[in-house]
């Protein structure tokens, strides 16, 4: 049992002074009391953690190597993609174990207690399996034991190149399944997730309409059906047009009228949609996961968050090719892509709730409900995934409830971090992770050799 005692706490009631939370052996909370004298370990505010609810771990070795442009006038995702390509294929599974604990750590160091890791990186260079299916998942498994990160691991369906079913590409083989394969993988990844604590999850990820054929996407949902389901869909334009082209309908279209989505699925981007789509997809009761500092990058778009909340629509935050992880960081770039694309300020408050606290409370419900996780508010029986926030801060000194959120969403970064609890584990204290030294050497060495050979 542990005990934490903040000065201010957004609970499930709301906000509470001189809060209490007595943490059980299981990471549970379980005990929340308010009125309290100071005891434990104290903090100035205490929120729900979020579940950072997509990320693709490797790609942070990349982040501020692809800025340059190439022999072409123009450069897309699509030209990034091929970038990415040559990159993971030099990737070895100690590398990868090296990159997904720092990426997991700087999660934790941002304010997220858990990783929703959509794992797509199966087998060797060439596509040949290693000797065990399993052995990349393991690996991502590793590194949590590592991080003490909350981990729903997702592995990802791959099947082909494109939706005329085009055998991959030489970049994309270290992905592919056939179905049965696939299915495989999901057991010998929920094998992996039994090294980790009862807080680990399993889902399953079609990674695309593009990627998986019509059946596999309807089967991937039966191989967990305890788990989340997560697919991206309506990222880019092109996107879009080969869906039109090869099934007769827009990719969210076909995804309503085809597949059984309910708030087990989380929908990644989203961010080529109409208004018609948006409403529909948002009543369904999935969640939309956005990444918004990643959709900036590649040049995705913007999703319509205005529309997609006011319709009920639920939303979570990852921080997806991990080129900077920050929860501050990601709600920023989300409310004022709105404002941009609108011409308006505050384009997420509502009379009953500023911007920071709506999107506080949005992304702590629809992030426990992306990762399947019994997490993203303060009451007994949850886990307790916490985020305290350092009240001396400059930005933060003296100030109160939503208007907090507000200073950390709009003026804060990972430095306003002060602690962060993933099932009651202590990992982030006084804004650092407790293994950081040995976590950042590891990284270090593994992506030397990488860099070496750019």
């Amino acid at each position: 049992m542990s005990i934490i005692w903040a000065e201010q706490a957004l609970t499930s009631n709301g906000w509470a002074k001189d809060v209490r939370l007595d943490i059980g052996a299981d990471g549970r909370i379980a005990q929340l009391t308010t009125g309290q004298i100071p005891e434990g370990h104290r903090v100035g505010a205490l929120l729900p953690a979020p579940a950072n609810s997509h990320s693709h771990a490797f790609q942070r070795a990349m982040a501020g190597l692809t800025e340059r442009r190439g022999e072409n006038k123009t450069d897309s995702f699509w030209t990034w993609r091929q970038l990415m390509f040559r990159f993971l294929d030099a990737l070895i599974p100690e590398q990868v174990q090296a990159i997904a604990a720092l990426v997991q750590m700087e999660m934790l160091e941002a304010g997220f207690a858990t990783n929703v890791e959509f794992h797509y990186l199966h087998h060797q260079p060439g596509g040949i399996p290693y000797d065990h299916l399993g052995e990349m998942a393991e690996r991502i498994v590793a590194a949590a034991q590592t991080s003490g990160i909350g981990l729903t691991l997702l592995p990802v369906h791959y099947q082909f190149g494109g939706c005329d079913q085009r055998p991959l590409a030489p970049g994309q083989v270290r992905f592919g399944n056939d179905p049965d394969r696939f299915a495989q993988l999901i057991e010998a990844s929920r094998a992996a997730l039994t090294a980790l604590p009862d807080d680990a999850n399993l889902g399953v990820a079609p990674h695309s309409l593009r990627a998986v054929g019509q059946s596999a996407l309807r089967r991937a949902a039966e191989l967990v059906p305890e788990g989340p389901v997560h697919l991206h869909l309506a990222e880019q334009i092109p996107e879009v047009k080969e869906v039109q082209t090869s099934w007769h309908a827009r990719p969210v279209e076909w995804a309503l009228d085809n597949l059984p989505i309910d708030d087990r699925w989380c929908l990644i981007h989203l961010t080529q949609m109409l208004p018609f789509e948006t409403d529909a997809l948002a009543k369904t009761g999935a969640v939309a996961g956005l990444c918004p500092l990643t959709e900036a990058s590649l040049g995705d778009g913007i999703f319509r968050a205005v529309r997609w909340m006011d319709a009920g629509g639920r939303i979570s935050i990852g921080s997806d090719s991990n080129i900077r992880i920050s929860l501050a960081e990601e709600l920023r770039q989300l409310d004022t892509s709105q404002r941009l694309r609108d011409h308006t300020r505050a384009a997420l408050a509502r009379s009953e709730h500023s911007t920071g606290r709506r999107l506080i409370d949005a992304i702590s419900a629809g992030g426990a409900q992306a990762a399947r996780r019994g997490s993203g508010k303060l009451e007994v029986g949850a886990w307790a995934d916490l985020l305290a926030l350092d009240k001396d801060h400059l930005d933060l000194t003296g100030l109160q409830g939503d208007t907090l959120l507000d200073s950390f969403v709009f003026t804060g970064d990972n430095r306003m971090v002060t602690d962060v609890w993933a099932a009651g584990r202590h990992m982030v204290q006084n804004g650092r992770h407790i293994h950081r030294n040995k976590i950042t050497a590891a990284y270090r060495k593994a992506v030397k050799p990488l860099r070496d050979g750019l």
